[in-house]
């Protein structure tokens, strides 16, 4: 069964949520890939504030594609998540607590993570039409020159997500292939 959570998220939230688990996400997400990371980052090197609240927030990385008349927004389907590797732990140690994209994380984003108390979600890869009906509002924020790149809020209600990586290092990627091949060993 599915945890409902919202964002923004707080530590405590974060803190119970454990590798592997179902969550539905509903509240504010914002939208960033990696040209808008590292204009994050270089803000951050020149002491300006962030175009958005980071304390607490959760950043989808996707690009959707254009809405539809009458839709908010178009397929929003994940990216992969390592483009974003560079740049994750300044945004951590700021106050970020939920990232959602697909594929695995290095080892400095998951320190960050645990440093921080902050949480990776997994959401499903080519299910991007799908998604994009969970999100009820789409604004943009900041960065309209980088097109489906741009930073946006985006109100989400019950997006369906995995914890693939926890707030104490509790990885799905090395337990989940260590249990598949404990099961595959003993057939």
């Amino acid at each position: 069964m599915a945890k409902h959570i919202t964002a923004p998220l707080t530590k405590e939230a974060a803190a119970q949520l454990r590798a592997g688990e179902s969550v539905l996400l509903s509240g504010t997400v914002y939208t960033a890939r990696d040209a808008a990371h590292k204009r994050f980052c270089e803000l951050v090197a020149a002491g300006k504030p962030l175009p958005f609240p980071i304390e607490g927030s959760v950043i989808y990385y996707v690009g959707p594609s254009p809405a539809r008349p009458g839709q908010p927004i178009g397929s929003a389907g994940p990216t992969t998540s390592y483009r974003m590797d560079a740049y994750a732990p300044t945004l951590l140690d700021l106050g970020e607590l939920g990232m959602i994209g697909k594929g695995k994380r290095g080892p400095a984003v998951i320190e960050a993570m645990k440093r921080n108390g902050a949480v990776y979600f997994g959401a499903i890869g080519g299910a991007g039409a799908l998604l994009s009906r969970c999100v009820k509002s789409a604004e943009l924020v900041c960065y309209e020159d980088l097109g489906a790149e741009a930073v946006r809020r985006l109100v989400v209600q019950d997006l369906p997500l995995t914890v693939v990586i926890d707030s104490q290092g509790g990885n799905l990627y090395e337990t989940g292939r260590a249990a598949y091949l404990a099961q595959r060993d003993c057939v």
